[in-house]
């Protein structure tokens, strides 16, 4: 045991299952559209069942959907014909999953679906099982061969099956243009679901807090509003409030390359007029994204009068677990 290469058997599994993963993009054709097309037209959910390995790979994408916009769950094909095909309607619609397309638990359903009007997705290896041919639309996930040596234990197939169901979930949600906040209430638990569910206005700074400056200001009286309040920059305000601009730590490097007379100068010469800026309603997890984008940190709070209402700083985004 102590000579046998485990380093090599390991990495020969990866690279049979990683060569399952490339050829499935090759088979992303028409029965793919015509299966996100059934379930987008879908009033009810996707119920998704399987048998054996198929079955948790099932339990997997069915959950993956749920979370990302398309109503699913699973149903054991074996209790499906003891009482749990109750649970399904005619306004649902059925993602089977069968290696072979032959699993006789599955097979059992197909009548009953028919009979129901409800309508069939399969994924198999075999188009030309009883499954796939009798589905509304085939999702092939054949692989060439499995990663275990006798051929039997499904390794790759499963991993093909695993990321179909991601494609299938993905492709669906940006159909949808779901959202991360639509994202949210459905993980609104653990770390992940504070994430989500906090807002800009959350953890922002306001009030005093707010570095502000009159667009006559000098440039002296903006670096010193700067370093009172201590985000790297102030914002630029007319008589009303409204922000004209902001004034930055990189704004002042670029004043000190262009040799302006700190003296003389006056902030609404040297502002940017165009800053980003983000609205307290915003989900602390999109400003994020924003300010990692633009390689910034911090972002000034905007009402619906394009008001300055806080800042938002990095290190704010770092305390409340979000960054």
């Amino acid at each position: 045991m102590a000579s046998f290469d485990f380093i090599s058997s390991g990495t020969r599994t990866v690279q049979i299952e990683s060569a399952a993963v490339i050829a499935l993009s090759q088979r992303l054709d028409g029965e793919f559209t015509k299966a996100c097309e059934l379930i987008l037209n879908c009033a009810g959910r996707v119920i998704v069942t399987g048998m054996g390995k198929s079955g948790h790979i099932g339990k997997k994408i069915a959950a993956t959907l749920a979370s990302t916009g398309t109503p699913a769950f699973f149903v054991h094909p074996a209790e499906a014909s003891h009482g749990d095909m109750g649970m399904i309607t005619a306004q649902d619609i059925v993602l089977a999953l069968s290696y072979s397309g032959t699993s006789v638990e599955v097979l059992t359903l197909l009548p009953l679906f028919k009979r129901s009007g409800i309508k069939v997705i399969s994924m198999t290896g075999n188009p030309r099982s009883t499954l796939a041919e009798v589905s509304e639309a085939h999702l092939n996930v054949a692989v060439e061969m499995e990663a275990c040596p006798l051929d039997l234990a499904p390794t790759a197939s499963t991993t093909a099956s695993l990321v179909m169901g991601d494609a299938l979930a993905i492709a669906l949600l940006e159909a949808r243009g779901f959202t991360a906040e639509d994202f949210a209430f459905s993980h609104p638990g653990g770390a992940l679901g504070r994430k989500l569910l906090i807002r800009v206005a959350d953890i922002m700074h306001a009030g005093d807090q707010i570095p502000r400056v009159a667009a006559t200001a000098s440039l002296s009286q903006a670096l010193l509003t700067m370093t009172e309040k201590g985000f790297g920059l102030t914002t630029v305000v007319d008589d009303n409030n409204q922000l004209l601009g902001i004034y930055t730590d990189g704004d002042l490097r670029r004043t000190i390359d262009k040799g302006v007379n700190f003296s003389t100068a006056i902030i609404s010469d040297l502002m940017n007029r165009t800053p980003k800026t983000v609205s307290d309603k915003t989900l602390a997890a999109e400003a994020l994204k924003i300010m990692e984008d633009l390689k910034i940190t911090a972002l000034i709070v905007r009402d619906e009068q394009q008001c300055p209402v806080g800042v938002l700083h990095m290190h704010d985004l770092l305390r409340a677990g979000v960054a």
